[in-house]
C-alpha cells in the first residue's frame, strides 16, 4: 500500500470517528431539552377517528325525470272540417268521451243509400232461397243474389268503420290541455288538435351505473325529491331496461308514484335516492386514507395511523 492510499483509510476513520461522537452528543443535548420543556416537548394536536363496526346502508343517488303515466297528442285519422267542439281547454276528460265531430254529412248519407241497398238485396235473398226449395230456379242465381246481400252488408261495415273516426275521442282518462284548432277548422291526419295527458299516478325515470344492475330489482323503494322542494316522496320501481347502455354504462329505471294530488308535473327535475343492501357490521374507512392514482386507488397504511387507532 504507497503512502497515498494510507492518507486516505486515515481520514476516512477520523470522520466517522467525528460522526459517532457528534450523533452522541445531540442525542444526549436532545434528550436535556425534552426534560426541560424545550421547544421539542411541546404538545401536538393530532385528529382522531375510531374505527368500529357499524350498520351502514349503501345506497345510490341520481338525478331523473318525472313521466306522465300516458300521453297523446290528438290528431284526426280523416281529414274534413270541425263542425263541434265537445271539451273545455285544461279539463278533465274520461275514456271514449266525444271531444271533436269532423263533418259526416256526406258519409251519413252514403250510409243511408248502403243500408236501403242492404234491405233490397236482402228482400231479393229470401224470395229466391223461397224459389230455390221448390227448385223454381238454379243454384247459381240464388248465390248471385246471396252475393250481393254480403256485399251490400260489407260496404256497410266498412263506411261505418270510417264514420267512427269522424268523431275524436278521449282514449283514456286524464286532463286535456290546450287545443289548436277551432270550429270551422280543416284538419287531416297531420293537424294537431290537443294534448291530452294522464299525471294520475307519474313515472319517475332515472339512471343507475351499470355496476349496480344485479342489485336492483322489480318491487324496490326510492325516495326522491322535486326541484325547489325539500319534502320527500316514496315511490316504487315497476320497470328496468333489459339493456345496459354501452355509451353511458348506465341502465335506465322506471318507478310509479300515485300523485294523487297532482304535486309532481311531466318534465320536472328529481332528486333519487335509492337504498341498496344494508351490511349490520360495516368498517368505514376515512376518505383521507385512500391514495389516488393513475390506475385507481389504494390503502395507506402510514395515513391511516395518523388518521385512526383501532378500539
Amino acid at each position: 500500500m504507497n503512502k497515498t492510499a494510507k492518507i486516505i483509510l486515515i481520514l476516512i476513520a477520523i470522520a466517522a470517528i467525528a460522526y459517532l461522537l457528534v450523533s452522541k452528543v445531540f442525542s444526549k443535548e436532545e434528550q436535556k431539552t425534552v426534560a426541560a420543556g424545550g421547544p421539542l416537548a411541546q404538545k401536538v394536536a393530532v385528529d382522531v377517528f375510531v374505527v368500529s363496526p357499524t350498520a351502514y346502508q349503501n345506497r345510490i343517488t341520481s338525478t331523473g325525470t318525472v313521466l306522465p303515466n300516458e300521453d297523446v297528442e290528438l290528431r284526426s285519422e280523416i281529414s274534413g272540417r270541425v263542425t263541434k267542439i265537445n271539451f273545455e281547454e285544461g279539463a278533465r276528460v274520461k275514456k271514449g268521451q266525444l271531444l271533436l265531430t269532423i263533418n259526416d254529412a256526406e258519409m251519413r248519407a252514403q250510409l243511408q243509400k248502403l243500408q236501403s241497398n242492404q234491405q233490397l238485396y236482402s228482400d231479393m235473398e229470401k224470395r229466391q232461397r223461397t224459389l230455390l226449395d221448390k227448385e223454381y230456379i238454379s243454384v247459381q242465381e240464388y248465390d248471385q243474389v246471396s252475393n250481393q246481400l254480403a256485399t251490400a252488408t260489407a260496404d256497410i261495415q266498412a263506411l261505418k268503420a270510417t264514420l267512427d273516426k269522424a268523431y275524436v275521442r278521449a282514449p283514456f282518462d286524464g286532463m286535456i290541455g290546450l287545443r289548436q284548432i277551432s270550429e270551422g277548422s280543416y284538419v287531416t291526419a297531420a293537424t294537431p288538435i290537443a294534448r291530452i295527458v294522464d299525471i294520475s299516478p307519474v313515472k319517475i325515470e332515472f339512471s343507475v351505473p351499470g355496476r349496480y344492475s344485479q342489485m336492483i330489482k322489480e318491487g324496490d323503494d326510492i325516495i326522491f325529491t322535486s326541484e325547489g322542494s325539500a319534502e320527500q316522496y316514496k315511490a316504487k320501481i315497476y320497470a328496468l331496461q333489459p339493456n345496459i347502455d354501452p355509451t353511458t354504462r348506465t341502465m335506465q329505471v322506471r318507478a310509479l308514484y300515485d300523485n294523487k294530488d297532482e304535486a309532481m308535473k311531466p318534465g320536472g327535475f328529481v332528486r333519487v335516492d335509492l337504498p341498496l343492501k344494508e351490511m349490520e357490521q360495516a368498517i368505514l374507512i376515512p376518505t383521507e386514507a385512500i391514495i389516488p392514482e393513475a390506475a385507481g386507488q389504494k390503502f395507506s397504511w402510514p395515513r391511516m395511523a395518523k388518521l385512526c387507532r383501532r378500539l
